[in-house]
């Protein structure tokens, strides 16, 4: 099934890659997202979907210094958020803080909490625990995983621990398990790897070449999907790591991003640089197969687990979120800095 045209746009100025549901807003559905411009200076949307869900509406507009290649939202706090930065020539990450009255301001300005200092090479990500109030952030550069003590009121971040990946692994990326606060999976071009923050040690490996990203179901326990270049997309028990349970076909060119829906069971985004997003019905076992109700099926979606494609697409898309406050919207971004945000409401049967 083809789609997307149905979707509400906005723009940004200069190209993008990353976008975030705000979680913590839990009075509106919004999402935060960041320009990637080498010569222009970079800007932070705060964006809200409108009361009656038709438009998109700029909450909050700041200034960033650097091109943000990663963003994220702090779970618990609608006001922080997370980024890693490059100045074309090294990277850096931060914690920022948007201003109280940012909507009374002229010209809002963004304060920086803290700042990830502690990594020599190239940042990748900055983990937050997804399932709520956390004291700890993760970041992961090419060699190192590092586990910090934030404190927002100190405005002070601090290494707790620090791991290599080992001569053979250059990390790409990583998810913090939501049903464990220890444990985290990072992605590297041969495997994910699996960590205990208590030890930082591994403890297990999926052995896969070319994945590009990972998310952890956050309705079911022990489940990771793996989004991966040419392969597609699998679904894993990570207890049994040597064969996922289920492989979907992926996308035309590299399958980039996958995010599991935080409310529904079994219904997956993807997307790729074939400038398509997929929207998926995947559940893990028989069992839910069978008692699946949150899905509208019909015998030709039961065969398929392809709801639908959004193709109305002009760049690749690099970043996906669900939204948390309201699970069947999701927002996409595009490379050439456009926002859609979709509603799949037409796939329920029921919220």
């Amino acid at each position: 099934m083809q789609g997307g045209s149905s979707g509400i746009g906005y723009g940004l100025k200069y190209q993008a890659r990353c976008i975030s549901d705000v979680k913590a807003d839990t009075d509106h559905t919004s999402f935060i997202t960041g320009t990637l411009s080498l010569r222009e200076e970079n800007e932070v949307h705060l964006i809200r979907l409108s009361s009656g869900g038709t438009e998109l509406i700029c909450e909050g507009l700041f200034s960033h210094p650097n091109e943000i290649w990663d963003l994220a939202s702090c779970p618990f706090d609608q006001r922080i958020f997370s980024t890693v930065f490059s100045t074309g020539e090294s990277y850096g990450a931060a914690i920022w803080q948007i201003p109280e009255l940012y909507g009374q301001l002229n010209s809002p300005q963004l304060e920086r909490i803290a700042s990830l200092d502690a990594h020599v090479g190239k940042i990748n990500c900055v983990l937050w625990w997804p399932s709520g109030r956390h004291d700890k952030l993760i970041s992961i550069d090419d060699e190192n995983l590092f586990l910090w003590t934030l404190d927002c009121s100190k405005k002070a971040a601090q290494v707790q621990s620090k791991q290599s990946s080992g001569m053979l692994h250059y990390l790409s990326g990583g998810a913090w398990d939501p049903h464990d606060i220890n444990a985290v999976a990072t992605t590297c071009e041969s495997s994910v790897q699996f960590w205990d923050l208590r030890t930082m040690k591994k403890t297990n490996a999926i052995e896969r070449v070319h994945i590009r990203n990972a998310n952890y179901d956050m309705k079911k326990n022990h489940i990771l999907v793996t989004a991966e270049d040419e392969s597609g997309i699998h679904i894993w028990d990570i207890r049994k790591p040597k064969i996922p349970v289920k492989e979907l076909p992926g996308h035309t060119h590299w399958t980039w991003a996958v995010t599991c829906n935080p409310e529904y069971d079994g219904l997956i985004l993807s997307a790729g640089t074939d400038s398509t997003v997929n929207l998926w019905m995947a559940p893990t076992s028989a069992e839910d197969e069978a008692t699946s109700e949150s899905i509208a099926e019909s015998p030709t979606q039961q065969a398929d687990p392809l709801l639908n494609s959004y193709s109305d697409y002009e760049d690749s898309v690099y970043g996906l979120a669900w939204s948390s406050r309201e699970p069947w919207i999701f927002a996409s971004l595009s490379y050439d800095g456009r926002v859609v945000v979709e509603s799949i409401k037409p796939f329920l049967s029921r919220k």
